[in-house]
């Protein structure tokens, strides 16, 4: 039985009901100080040799092929779709160096060489989070979603360093886990325009359609807090435009397999994510049960040595998840699942790019998380087994 279940539960990494297998695309995004062409070609190069060996690792692991064999096998895309959204932060990395320039003129030769480690390692960190600069990020990823969906593929997202930044961004604004009708009365919309809502549903959607850049139903402020149009009969227009918003601004709805996010520091920006008096926490929580509900991944895989690979989180179970976020979560088959322990073998100042010297470590160590982490979730036994290895270690 509880193979059988473990089972399943990998069939819903990827599968759809085909019985022909299922095709599989892994889309690479890349992090910082990746502006250049020098750095680009690095960052394409890694990915190059990466790809094959993880590729083989999935292929060949013993667990995952021995469920896909019987239903037609597991096939994933040879080449490696990169999207490289570097390029966009040059003009500025290059405005604020003309800055550091000025600034060696007048101050100590340390104090330079510290704003100048800055400048390469969190500019574009910093760049990337802006609103007006994410946006068509996004948009172009979606794009690159849509295209391999046409194609009949899942999608993998890979974000490394600060792309981790862009893939939950993506989850969050293009996934489709806002029911119109649950919100506004959320919201605390009047009875004649829920009653409008019910009487006209359009399905789920998700937050980029709902802004101003998409059906118009409103505009998000900084915080995260969703103002309606306070025009009833253009809100009405905007609510019926959503049936057809939705396909293009939103991610495919079955299409979407997940994320691994690697050289994470995800965390040390995203921190105000956790506050409950953040208005974003309500469509965070909703995120999360989407995606346990709908079998979608996010995981996070970092080198032990790596200074900018930051723990998301320990790993919880669903029932600790419903506790803490008071939700109830029906039929869960997804996981959201951290293993920031991998050891690379490698002196920490050289760690955080070390994923692609490091690409035989680090692709057995995302087949190995990705098996034990849907054991963790639905193998009772193997999930008893590690809360008491885990207690035990936090009480030495």
């Amino acid at each position: 039985m509880k193979k059988f279940l473990l089972s399943i539960f990998l069939i819903f990494i990827f599968s759809t009901s085909s019985y022909g297998g299922d095709n599989v695309s892994f889309i690479y995004i890349n992090g910082s100080n990746n502006n250049d062409e020098k750095m680009a070609n690095w960052y394409e190069n890694g990915v190059k040799k990466l790809h094959p060996v993880l590729r083989k690792k999935f292929l060949k692991n013993r667990t995952i092929k021995k469920y896909y064999s019987q239903f037609g096998g597991l096939s994933i895309d040879e080449e490696p779709v990169i999207f490289f959204w570097g390029y966009d932060s040059k003009n500025d990395l290059e405005f604020v160096k003309s800055q550091l320039e000025i600034s060696k003129m007048v101050s100590s030769s340390g104090a330079y060489i510290v704003r100048n480690l800055i400048t390469q390692f969190l500019h574009d960190a910093i760049w990337v989070q802006k609103p007006h600069n994410m946006k068509p990020i996004l948009d172009d990823l979606n794009k690159k979603v849509i295209e391999q969906s046409q194609k009949d593929n899942k999608v993998m997202l890979y974000g490394y360093s600060a792309g981790t930044f862009i893939t939950y961004q993506y989850m969050f604004n293009k996934l489709r886990y806002i029911d119109p009708e649950n919100l506004f009365e959320k919201l605390n919309a009047d009875e004649d325009f829920i009653n409008f809502v019910k009487a006209n549903p359009q399905g789920n959607t998700c937050i980029s359609a709902l802004s101003e850049d998409g059906a118009k139903i409103g505009t998000f402020t900084s915080n995260g807090h969703l103002i309606m149009n306070p025009n009833k009969q253009m809100l009405k227009e905007s609510y019926l435009n959503l049936k057809d918003v939705t396909p293009k601004v939103c991610a495919p709805e079955d299409n979407f397999a997940g994320t691994i996010n690697f050289a994470s520091p995800l965390v040390l920006f995203y921190s105000d994510m956790s506050d409950p008096d953040y208005e974003m926490s309500y469509y965070s929580v909703l995120l999360i049960k989407y995606i346990l509900e709908k079998g979608i991944f996010m995981m996070t895989i970092n080198f032990r040595e790596d200074p900018l690979g930051f723990p998301t989180n320990r790993n919880l179970t669903i029932s600790e998840i419903e506790r803490l976020l008071e939700i109830k979560i029906e039929n869960p088959s997804g996981v959201i699942y951290d293993n920031s322990g991998v050891w690379s073998k490698r002196m920490f100042p050289f760690a955080h790019t070390a994923y692609w010297s490091a690409r035989r470590t680090f692709s057995s160590a995302i087949v190995k998380s990705f098996v034990n982490a849907y054991k963790f979730q639905y193998d009772e036994k193997y999930q008893q087994k590690v809360i008491k290895r885990n207690k035990k270690s936090s009480e030495l």
